[in-house]
């Protein structure tokens, strides 16, 4: 399962699909699923106008166990996430997750829990600051 789990990071500079894609690819994959998660210019009807995001010291090790059920798949060949720290600009990417698996369908479902699991349960939130001066702490313990 370890050298299933190919990268995991949580990091405060720029994030790169190449640099995930390199490493999950497998030439036992039929199918490979990435999902970026990027900075919108808006929430709750507000302008959104940059994110802080911070993680708990212990977020990667989170991160891992969350990697670990998806790759209990054993069709799951490959997988990867990246989560972006600091301030935010909108379009900036903020998260990155790809898995590579034997089937498309396999890939799809993996990438979904590993994100859907990750936004759950991996200690990460943001600071969203609105274009009206206002702020608000989403995810935050």
């Amino acid at each position: 399962m370890t050298e299933t789990i190919r990268l995991l990071d949580i990091r405060d500079t720029a994030l790169s699909s190449d640099e995930v894609l390199a490493a999950i690819a497998d030439p036992t994959a039929g199918g490979t699923a990435l999902f970026l998660g990027t900075v919108r210019n808006h929430d709750h009807n507000l302008a959104v106008e940059e994110l802080t995001y911070e993680a708990h010291p212990e977020a990667l090790k989170h991160l891992r166990v969350v990697a670990e059920r998806v790759c209990e798949n054993p069709a799951v060949t490959a997988l990867a996430a990246v989560h972006r720290t600091g301030v935010l600009a909108v379009g900036d990417i903020a998260v990155i997750v790809a898995v590579a698996a034997a089937h498309r369908d396999v890939a799809f479902a993996a990438c979904r829990q590993l994100i859907d699991e990750l936004k759950a349960e991996v200690p990460i939130w943001k600071q969203q600051r609105f274009a009206d001066g206002a702020s608000e702490w989403v995810g935050a313990c």
